[in-house]
């Protein structure tokens, strides 16, 4: 911006010229007389304060935001793990259904995971030095029926903690399925995968 300012005296008149730079205000004579000859210059340089960051209600803002989406995203994240863990001990359980059957039509009726080639879940039994913890299997009938059994009360989330796989198997060669629920808070039946419901 420049203005025209009078010095003083008649007819003398003053360039100033100002800039938004610097915070001080500076003014530069350009002369060595004792006034100001006509048409001397003034340099008058102001700086205006830039701002360079986020306002507190802007940061209040964002933080109300990142709050509302943690407070949606947490609960359904960890539904979504308590599913998979369940889905999960149901695969692991249900490949043992293979080795029954070829022991079965051999006359041979397994009382242990280790006799079908079980090997420990860290979902299942919460003593995973020990084998078969939480795994329990009955084919002793002499009919063909009988029953797998895992217990989730490994490395789960709290809402599937005690729920029960129980896979069963009827004399006619029937495989049947249910999740089991525990008495946890957090848990619901849609947890349990389609092929394998909740009772």
């Amino acid at each position: 911006m420049v203005l025209q300012l009078a010095h003083g005296k008649p007819h003398t008149p003053l360039l100033v010229v100002l800039t938004a730079k610097t915070k001080i205000v500076m003014i530069t004579i350009i002369s060595n007389a004792s006034a100001p000859p006509r048409g001397a210059v003034f340099f008058l340089t102001k700086t205006v304060k830039t701002n360079k960051g986020f306002t507190l209600i802007e940061l209040m803002i964002v933080v109300a935001i990142i709050g509302i989406l943690a407070a949606i995203a947490i609960p359904a994240y960890q539904d979504y793990i308590a599913r998979s863990q369940i889905t999960r001990t149901v695969g692991e359980i249900s490949e043992l259904k293979t080795p029954i059957e070829a022991m079965l039509v051999h006359g041979r009726y397994p009382v242990s995971g280790a006799e079908v080639g079980y090997t420990n879940s860290n979902l299942v039994g919460s003593d995973q030095n020990t084998l078969e913890s939480g795994l329990t299997l009955d084919f002793t009938s002499g009919d063909g029926s009988g029953f797998i059994r895992a217990i989730l009360n490994g490395e789960v989330v709290p809402s599937i903690l005690g729920a029960q796989v129980l896979i069963s198997r009827a004399p006619t060669g029937t495989w049947t399925c249910v999740v089991i629920a525990p008495a946890v808070p957090g848990w619901q039946d849609n947890f349990a995968p389609a092929g394998c419901p909740a009772s």
